[in-house]
């Protein structure tokens, strides 16, 4: 057979990305939960025989596909190659050897090609409820957090463990929800081995190893030279955030080397008490992705191009979280690796990277149950909705930040109708939260304000996990910071930041999620764009005026010209 030439294997290498991205589109298809469907809580990839990742699909999320790089080479030394069969699927949620903690469920799917084993197919998404607790901070050890399931074989040979199956359904909350999202992984890895067996068909290819070699080899020369192109220095970055019942310091030391980059957070604070502990392999996940966006962002992430950036940090800190730490949620912390990262890089490459953002997600879960307080009505049911948000993102050098927009994770914020039908469970106000991103030359993006209830005859538990509660995002080159997160019962009663509550019936919840930081002097604004932010209603009134010297008479009349629907 004629080797493919270097257009073939370029053109190979693209249809990969193609084809786990439909891979990932399927999973978004076919998800039971309101996360994957929604947010786009997943992610979807392809690896060679080794377990090298090839290609990973756009639609995703850093944390879910840089840690799971690392999770197939678990898979093929917890299973063995010996035992790899056609019509396996594997599964786990092992935090540490999948990708981060229990909520996450990862399926991996041997692939075989005229009978002979070519690779792998691997996915993960994040699930409603996974037992124990539930999705939140108050658990003292991993056991308290959810049913685990180790490495194992969830199909062998086409046939379903349905013991496994029984075992799953008996521990969590949303059995159906569960066990639907499971055959949803495994059926995405399915339609990814598909469109592979096409690629190889048409291209007559008996295995992956050339275009596996074209790909790991050009990602890492394109990588190597874009680390050697950077003069050779370290800087530190630092950066302290809520914690959960006491502030947590992040410290990391960039170190730019001769052919890779290492990351060294020695100084980071100790293990928590509570849940929002992390495995390494999600601090190398955001590490990298920090590293990645900022020096080598069009180079397409797989192994080799990932391989370059070295994370190393002292075992038991916060981010390197050994068993059995709680680990729930390690997407608070870990959301916050990126920022600290570009603390010590903006030393080093200035004028390169954001003002400090809204870091971690502003999601929460509510548990709806009949009220207890008074009899029910007949209607009211039991249910768990879990609802993704997010503040602002900080100002760039050349641009403002994005509003309501979520950085580093990339997920999508849930719309209200998808959220409102899952379960009872009420919306009353989702919007802008005009001021909160913080003045800049460069803007800070915008926060939003949510209110949540129940419908009548419900009460509910509601688990926060938001931060930024304390600690306001930090401005960058003279900006100024970002608003903070609040939260609080519309009956006056003050809410924690962290931690299942309990909210009585009739009571909502009013949450403002926090706005991203600004870049620059607020000076140096361009006073057009303020003018426009405040006829958009970014900015009131009193902002325009103080923050950036608005005079009063022409905010006057741009708002009065808002008003009557006329351009300013």
């Amino acid at each position: 057979m004629t080797r493919p030439t270097q257009v073939q294997y370029q053109v190979m290498w693209n249809r990969l990305i193609s084809v786990v991205e439909e891979q990932a589109q399927a999973l978004v298809r076919t998800a039971f939960s309101t996360s994957v469907r929604e947010a786009g809580d997943l992610s979807a990839g392809v690896y060679d025989q080794q377990g090298q990742m090839l290609a990973q699909a756009v639609t995703g999320t850093p944390g879910h596909v840089n840690a799971m790089a690392d999770a197939v080479a678990h898979f093929i030394r917890r299973i063995g190659v010996e035992n790899f069969k056609e019509g396996d699927v594997y599964i786990t949620n092992d935090p540490w050897e999948g990708t981060g903690h229990l909520h996450d469920i990862t399926i991996v799917t041997p692939s075989f090609h005229q009978g002979h084993f070519v690779g792998f197919f691997a996915c993960t998404a994040h699930i409603v409820d996974i037992g124990g607790r539930g999705f939140g901070a108050d658990a003292n050890s991993v056991y308290e957090e959810g049913l685990y399931i180790p490495i194992m074989k969830f199909i062998d040979a086409g046939r379903v463990d349905e013991t496994l199956v029984r075992i799953i359904r008996g521990n969590v909350r949303e059995p159906d929800q569960l066990i639907g999202d499971i055959y949803a992984l495994a059926t995405c890895n399915d339609i990814g081995h598909r469109r592979l067996i096409d690629m190889m068909n048409e291209f007559a290819l008996s295995d992956l190893e050339g275009v596996a070699d074209f790909i790991l080899t050009n990602s890492r020369r394109a990588t190597l030279e874009r680390i050697n192109a950077l003069s050779k220095a370290s800087a530190t970055g630092e950066m302290v955030i809520d914690g959960f019942d006491a502030p947590v310091t992040l410290k990391v030391k960039v170190d730019i080397q001769k052919d890779r980059i290492v990351t060294d957070w020695d100084g980071t604070s100790g293990l928590d008490k509570k849940g929002i502990n992390v495995p390494l392999v999600y601090t190398k996940a955001y590490a990298c992705y920090a590293l990645k966006c900022a020096i080598a962002p069009e180079i397409p992430n797989n192994a080799a191009s990932l391989a370059p950036f070295e994370i190393t940090a002292p075992e038991n800190s916060i981010v390197h979280a050994v068993h059995p730490a709680p680990v729930a949620l390690r997407h608070v912390i870990g959301h916050f690796v990126p920022d600290t990262v570009y603390a010590a890089l903006d030393q080093l490459l200035p004028d390169l990277v954001p003002a400090e953002g809204a870091g971690c997600l502003c999601n929460f879960q509510v548990s709806l149950r009949p009220r207890t307080d008074a009899p029910a009505p007949k209607h009211a049911r039991r249910s768990e909705v879990l609802t993704f948000n997010s503040g602002g993102s900080g100002a760039r050098p050349g641009v403002d930040g994005m509003n309501a927009t979520a950085f580093p994770s990339g997920v999508m914020t849930m719309p209200v109708e998808a959220t409102e039908q899952v379960g009872p469970v009420i919306i009353w106000r989702k919007e802008l939260r005009p001021d909160s991103g913080g003045a800049g030359r460069h803007r800070g993006g915008l926060g939003q304000y949510m209110n949540v209830g129940a419908q009548d005859g419900h009460e509910f538990d509601i688990q926060a996990m938001f931060d930024r509660v304390n600690h306001p995002a930090r401005g960058r080159q003279g900006g100024a910071d970002g608003a903070p997160t609040t939260i609080a019962r519309n009956d006056g009663a003050t809410m924690n930041g962290k931690g299942k509550q309990f909210v009585p019936h009739g009571c909502i919840v009013e949450m403002a999620f926090p706005g991203g930081a600004g870049y620059g002097p607020a000076s140096e604004r361009d006073m057009d764009a303020v003018r426009k932010d405040l006829a958009g209603g970014y900015i009131t009134r009193d902002a325009a005026i103080q923050d950036y010297g608005l005079d009063a008479a022409d905010a006057d009349d741009i708002l009065t010209r808002a008003r009557l629907g006329k351009a300013y």
